[in-house]
């Protein structure tokens, strides 16, 4: 909905897992150097965990995307399952045909693959993403799996991708003997206050415009206090500052601003579990940031019936209802959980793309095309003529 206002190419802030914008603080430089040197020398099994949102799936992803020579991946990232239907998904995964098998017919294909693979030179390497959601009894047969193997070598190299508690578990007693084949094992730490703000330029620099807006460092600071320097929660707060900072028509995110999203969004309590600590001295909450950008958006699009005729101005107002709806839901719904959020988002961007086709199939083109080059200078919709 900004990128246009900001001369972005593309969303610097999106929740989607991207390797393009992978920001490599120390702790993800040191976790894919240690991966890395995993895969190339074949090591046993490989252990990456991290906190939920520290860019765990990111930089599997970016190793994904360096195409090692003749590595042939299998990726599983449900892990709520049977282990007939973790090796099921396995076998889909590497192309073997799996429905109506069971487990002995499952483990025979597989090692069956696994032996042509060896012959043709190929190195098999199978991802477990979410591997915290594997209960110990599944963790041991995963290990089984690495005892496929010729008569010289390991058929099948196992990353194990999770949250902390994954090691907690990996600690009892029954998983010593997989605990002994971990060869390499990396932990992603949080992101330092200075690495924040640079994870911050980075986004906005692969985005396109690395100078869109200037935080100023009492907001830097906000940002990350509210985000404890974790990835996805920073893109989440700095998405909805870009989106006020489009509504104010400003190029400046301060402090002020900051702890007016973050109150919006209830960040602490919702993110945290505790309480937000965001009411100003005098004991009021500051107002709501979302719905009066909602607002000063809506009143962007004040005026425009009087230049518009017929059907057109008809179409406006059920947009301009919509975003009245779309206002009462902001406080109700926003910062409950990622995929709420992306819903509103998406509904926001659905007000710009209707409008865009009103523009361009109106009979009124001349005044709706002006509409549209107003909204393309001055509000950044996207709207073409």
């Amino acid at each position: 909905m900004y990128e246009e206002f900001f001369s972005f190419t593309r969303k610097p802030f999106e929740l989607v897992p991207d390797p393009d914008f992978i920001y490599l603080s120390r702790s993800h430089r040191k976790a894919i150097t240690y991966l890395d040197y995993g895969i190339r020398e074949r090591a046993g099994f490989l252990l990456l965990t991290g906190d939920v949102g520290s860019g765990k799936t990111t930089l599997i992803r970016d190793l994904i995307g360096k195409k090692y020579e003749r590595v042939v991946l299998a990726k599983v990232f449900n892990t709520r399952v049977t282990i007939e239907q973790l090796l099921a998904m396995i076998n889909d995964d590497y192309g073997l045909e799996s429905a109506g098998k069971d487990k002995v017919a499952l483990i025979r294909d597989l090692n069956d693959f696994l032996l042509e693979q060896y012959a043709a030179g190929n190195h098999p390497i199978l991802i477990i993403d979410e591997a915290q959601n594997l209960e110990a009894d599944l963790l041991e047969e995963v290990r089984l799996l690495s005892n496929l193997e010729s008569s010289h070598n390991k058929l099948l190299q196992i990353i194990l991708v999770g949250q902390p508690e994954l090691r907690d578990t990996m600690a009892s007693p029954g998983l010593m003997q997989l605990r002994q084949r971990i060869s390499v094992s990396c932990h992603l730490h949080a992101l330092s206050r200075d690495e924040s703000l640079a994870y911050i330029l980075h986004r906005m620099k692969v985005a396109g415009n690395p100078e869109a807006v200037l935080f100023t460092d009492e907001a830097i600071d906000l940002i990350y206090q509210f985000s404890h320097g974790i990835p996805r929660l920073v893109n989440i707060i700095c998405d909805f500052l870009m989106l006020a900072a489009f509504a104010d028509e400003t190029r400046t995110v301060t402090a002020e601003m900051t702890r007016e999203v973050a109150h919006d969004l209830d960040f602490e309590r919702t993110y945290w579990g505790g309480a937000t600590g965001l009411e100003d001295p005098e004991g009021e909450s500051p107002p709501g940031k979302g719905k009066e950008v909602l607002g000063r958006i809506e009143q962007r699009l004040e005026g425009i019936e009087e230049e518009l005729g017929g059907g057109l101005a008809q179409a406006l107002r059920s947009v301009e209802e919509g975003m009245q709806q779309m206002k009462g839901e902001f406080a109700a719904r926003i910062g409950r959980n990622d995929q709420q959020v992306a819903e509103l988002r998406e509904k926001l961007e659905t007000v710009s793309y209707t409008i865009e086709s009103l523009a361009l199939s109106s009979a009124t083109r001349p005044a709706a095309a002006g509409f549209a080059q107003r909204l393309m200078n001055g509000v950044g919709m996207g709207v073409k003529k």
